[in-house]
């Protein structure tokens, strides 16, 4: 458990990736994929949106708290 206190940030970065990745993977497949009444096209478009949207969401988190770390660590060193 201290492992994930301890990397939140690399967790949180890898996850945002991962969400992109598949989001854009469910996307292309709305595209290429012949609905078969499994899943509708629409469905794969929306869910890979929505992943991707998340991801996005977690990445841009993820710049600001590195921002906000480098300049917390400028501040101790002066």
């Amino acid at each position: 458990m201290s492992w994930i206190k301890d990397n939140k940030t690399e967790i949180q970065l890898i996850t945002a990736m991962l969400l992109i990745l598949f989001g854009c993977t469910l996307i292309m497949m709305g595209f290429w994929v012949y609905p078969l009444g499994v899943i509708h096209n629409s469905i794969l478009i929306a869910f890979g949106e929505m992943l991707t949207f998340a991801g996005a969401v977690f990445g841009i988190d993820y710049h600001y708290k590195m921002i906000l770390n480098k300049k917390e660590k400028n501040k101790k060193e002066e």
